[in-house]
């Protein structure tokens, strides 16, 4: 848009593009955050993070890839949550898979494949996986099986609520 600038910063792990800063007249001046009531927290020198990690060409087209916060950091490599997502989507067609990151004491996070999938094994996936060129750091640590993956009303995954649901099975704080 005429008026507005961009900027990328590399995020360790993302070898094409990186998170999506904007500035202009028409982004917004800052944050009212529920600690400081009333306060109106400015962005910094009018720069917004979107949160998003995006591709920009030569005719400035931005192609957004995902959101930072959809993506894991394993053994300091950045990893798609939606790429493993919809690499795994094949597998079980009639039980499309969600993926969240969890922590992880040796690698900082690690990854859940959760489904509906009676049966599901880790052994499967992995197989498929490798079959399909993922490396090791795609491949799920873990699989587990739910009744029902939480969706919001659009009918899409509600991933703050699966995180939840994970951590609260794997016995972790659900607040974090």
């Amino acid at each position: 848009m005429p008026g507005v600038e961009h900027r990328l910063e590399s995020v360790p792990g993302i070898e094409t593009g990186g998170r999506l800063h904007v500035r202009g007249p028409n982004v917004m001046l800052g944050y009212y955050r529920t600690e400081k009531p009333g306060v109106l927290e400015p962005t910094q020198e009018g720069w917004h993070d979107t949160g998003d990690i995006c591709v920009v060409d030569h005719q400035k087209f931005v192609t957004i890839k995902g959101r930072v916060k959809r993506f894991a950091k394993i053994a300091g490599e950045m990893v798609s949550l939606a790429g493993v997502e919809a690499l795994c989507a094949d597998l079980w067609p009639e039980h499309m898979p969600a993926v969240v990151n969890m922590p992880d004491a040796k690698k900082g996070e690690r990854l859940v494949m959760v489904t509906t999938k009676s049966g599901a094994a880790l052994s499967e996936v992995r197989t498929f996986m490798k079959a399909r060129g993922a490396t090791e750091l795609m491949v799920p640590a873990e699989v587990m099986i739910v009744d029902a993956l939480p969706l919001l009303g659009s009918g899409k995954t509600d991933y703050v609520g699966l995180n939840k649901l994970v951590r609260g099975k794997l016995g972790l704080d659900v607040a974090a």
